[in-house]
């Protein structure tokens, strides 16, 4: 029951890795550029839902649909102002400039008084809720952050497969030169791209936030949550979510069984290995190119 216990955790813990991870791969594959902020996003995220909920005092659901739909839309206002002006650059310069948003994004919400200083316990109605399976415990922070992923997951294969929009964004990660041609409004779909992220990683911080309390180095996070995507095979959807569950799972067997200190690298260790063995990730091969 003790290993039960442990895979539970590391399920719970994998799935916000791979829905960081998503983040990373729908811009990859619509941008090919890596937003290394993905992890802010979902910081500012968590703490956009706690001021709705705390300060504002709007009711549970409304405050999280707002919150989720206020960072879509911020998300989408980065890649217009900021992103959008420096595409065709080389990929340095994206690189650079993600990673400093980042850090402008923790400076700036450090600077909010005692909101940005503090960590934040995060209210949520199923606090302290949990079930005995066996010896094993199992808590409704944990079973809401699996549930909760694979609904989002379902939700956006079914997007990406019969919507119009999820086709065009497909044809555009393809190629974007051919998709343009095709009449299919790239630019605009790259905005979309950005707001769908940025809903994806609040969704990941306000799930992780019950857990994890809310502060501004949540957003370190999303340096585990690369290696995810990176085992995955960056630019696929499903080998985001797979290589999140395995870094989640390795992570939490790794605290238990292995010396202390290890679990901090183990992700590390096994994006080593799968780089080793399988540079392009396990659903790297997978790809192909078509429009």
């Amino acid at each position: 029951m003790l290993l039960l216990q442990l895979i539970i955790s590391g399920v719970a813990l994998g799935c916000i890795y791979a829905l960081i991870a998503l983040g990373f791969v729908l811009i990859y594959k619509a941008t090919e550029t890596v937003n290394f902020a993905q992890g802010e996003l979902m910081m500012l995220g968590a703490f956009c839902g706690l001021i709705l909920i705390q300060v504002a005092g709007l009711p549970f659901p409304l405050a999280i649909a707002i919150a989720v739909a206020g960072m879509a839309g911020f998300g989408a206002l980065v890649e217009r102002a900021v992103i959008r002006p420096i595409l065709g650059q080389p990929q340095f310069t994206v690189v650079m400039l993600t990673i400093g948003a980042g850090y402008v994004s923790r400076g700036l919400m450090t600077m909010v008084p005692t909101l940005g200083t503090e960590t934040h316990a995060f209210p949520v109605p199923y606090k302290g809720v949990v079930w005995n399976i066996g010896s094993a415990v199992l808590s409704a922070e944990q079973v809401v952050v699996i549930i909760v992923t694979g609904l989002l997951c379902a939700g956006l294969y079914l997007m990406f497969k019969y919507s119009k929009l999820g086709i065009a964004m497909q044809a555009s990660s393809q190629n974007q030169l051919a998709a343009y041609y095709m009449g299919i409004p790239v630019r605009r779909l790259n905005g979309v791209v950005w707001g769908l992220s940025a809903a994806v990683a609040t969704i990941a911080g306000l799930l992780l936030a019950p857990i994890t309390f809310v502060h501004v180095n949540m957003g370190f996070i999303g340096l585990k949550a690369f290696p995810a995507a990176v085992v995955g095979g960056f630019g696929s959807l499903p080998g985001a979510i797979v290589g999140g569950l395995i870094i989640g799972v390795v992570e939490s067997l790794a605290g238990f069984y292995l010396p202390e200190g290890i679990k901090d690298i183990a992700a590390y260790i096994v994006v080593l290995i799968m780089l080793m063995v399988k540079p392009n990730g396990l659903f790297g091969e997978n790809m192909r190119k078509k429009v």
